[in-house]
């Protein structure tokens, strides 16, 4: 078995952890720019990644978030350190920020209102994340 053949099969259970809770991957540059180029209604963008802090906090925190009433219209994902340039693209529509992964964006009608950076997520739970992102999805989302 090839090395890139092997990590592509080690990462894939973090990869699905998004997507089987209705997260769609962003896996090209062409793909981001579909999603992120909508006008209308909310997206939830995680740039997901193999650390700790994705598996142990943030993928858990983002179902949490996701059992509740209000949700955003689209939930996506793109994965840092693997498809690179898709995530690269991504990165360009968070308005400057620094990159960061694992992070959370929230769009609403095309515009940036929400950011969590790892630095918002390391060191805290599974729970703390849910609550922020509820907090989000109660002020922005239908």
């Amino acid at each position: 078995m090839q090395e890139l053949d092997f990590y592509a099969m080690m990462i894939q259970p973090m990869r699905e952890e998004l997507t089987q809770i209705g997260f769609q991957e962003l896996r090209t540059p062409e793909e981001v720019d579909a999603v992120l180029q909508q006008k209308t209604g909310t997206t939830l963008i995680v740039v997901n990644s193999v650390c700790g802090c994705a598996g142990g906090i943030a993928r858990p925190g983002v179902a949490m978030a996701l059992q509740g009433d209000k949700r955003p219209d689209r939930l996506v994902t793109v994965f840092a350190g693997q498809d690179k340039e898709a995530t690269a693209r991504a990165r360009e529509y968070f308005e400057g920020l620094p990159p960061s992964s694992p992070s959370m964006f929230l769009f609403k009608d095309g515009k940036l209102v929400a950011a969590l950076h790892r630095s918002d997520i390391e060191g805290t739970s599974p729970e703390h994340v849910a609550a922020r992102l509820r907090e989000w999805f109660e002020q922005y989302c239908a």
